[in-house]
């Protein structure tokens, strides 16, 4: 279900737009859809072909998505494995100070080297009504005041989907444009689409590396745009919406913490209206990649700050848990396929 769908059922059951924004309201809010409003109740504000339907509504809305397990960490972040309609699973995260990061793809087809949820390939599209319910499953947990589109998928690839569940949850929602983050690896038509949505999130850009060939081999699928072809898109697009764009740079040892890569860094970024995240790789027994020495991370952000690069160390939620991205979902998986076989 999109959430066009909702709305067409809603309509078809005799629902006007003002209705349909106070289930909207309702829905988001963990709240039964008959709620009415502050000063009507449901049977003095809804229709009663509407209040009939609703029952079926909402049972189908509850059925989108549940959460199959929840795992804290030390950070005050909870990683939360969710079961679609259809069997298949997605990760969230609620984040420390109201953030919570949401799944757009059940997998992931860029392939980034250094990401579980690209080893898996895609498997399909999270619609936008799925990708709301993983708001609503947040907000029974706790408020939800941040929706940034960093989990499992690339959002640019399910484009639609993704603006519009934007688009509800910066209107009815309640959140604020800015703090709606839509983080890709730098598709054209990001580009072409964010500037004309009503609601124009923030943007979250994977840098990774300044070196093109060194990008090329660390995001295999991504689009073949440069390093500064990249920076130049999110300048116009920061300049545009009058908020600074955030570069993902994923630390990885040995491959792109080089000297060469902080003058990379400045060559690109000074400037500019941005902000540098450099993300300590989330480190797995037996992976390919490691991070850096806490001493070479601490090193790297004070030389960019001490030359007026605005950078900030983001650990991934959940390390003590290893419950980085995809993970979760890898070991469930695992346990489904390893309990199929056991019963052939």
């Amino acid at each position: 279900m999109r959430i066009s769908d909702l709305h067409d059922r809603l309509a078809e059951l005799g629902a006007k737009p003002v209705h349909i924004g106070r289930i909207d309201r309702d829905w988001l809010r963990g709240l039964p859809l008959d709620t009415g409003t502050k000063h009507r109740a449901a049977q003095d504000f809804l229709p009663l072909s509407v209040r009939n339907g609703l029952p079926a509504v909402e049972a189908e809305l509850a059925a989108l998505a549940r959460i199959r397990s929840q795992h804290p960490a030390a950070d005050e972040s909870i990683r939360l494995l969710v079961d679609l309609h259809d069997g298949q699973m997605v990760e969230s995260v609620l984040l420390p100070r109201g953030g919570l990061c949401v799944s757009s793809q059940v997998g992931c087809a860029v392939g980034c080297t250094f990401c579980m949820t690209g080893k898996s390939g895609l498997l399909r599209q999270v619609t936008s009504a799925e990708i709301v319910a993983q708001v609503v499953l947040a907000r029974r947990i706790r408020p939800v005041k941040k929706v940034v589109f960093m989990g499992m998928g690339e959002p640019a690839h399910n484009l639609d989907n993704v603006l519009e569940a934007i688009q509800l949850l910066g209107t009815e929602g309640g959140i604020g444009h800015r703090n709606l983050v839509f983080s890709t690896v730098g598709d054209p038509r990001v580009f072409d689409r964010l500037p004309g949505e009503r609601v124009k999130p923030a943007l979250a850009l994977s840098l990774h590396s300044s070196i093109n060939d060194v990008r090329r081999t660390l995001l295999p699928r991504a689009p073949r745009l440069t390093p500064d072809e990249l920076v130049e898109l999110g300048e116009t697009y920061a300049r545009h919406i009058g908020y600074p764009i955030q570069y993902q740079w994923t630390l990885l040892d040995g491959i792109n913490d080089s000297d060469e890569e902080l003058d990379g860094i400045l060559r690109l970024l000074t400037g500019k209206y941005a902000v540098l995240n450099v993300i300590p790789y989330n480190s797995v027994e037996g992976d390919a990649h490691q991070r850096p020495a806490g001493e070479r991370i601490v090193a790297m952000v004070r030389y960019l700050h001490s030359r007026g690069i605005l950078t900030k160390v983001r650990n991934s939620a959940g390390q003590d848990i290893d419950g980085g991205c995809g993970q979760l979902r890898a070991r469930a998986t695992d346990v489904v396929n390893v309990r199929r076989l056991n019963r052939h």
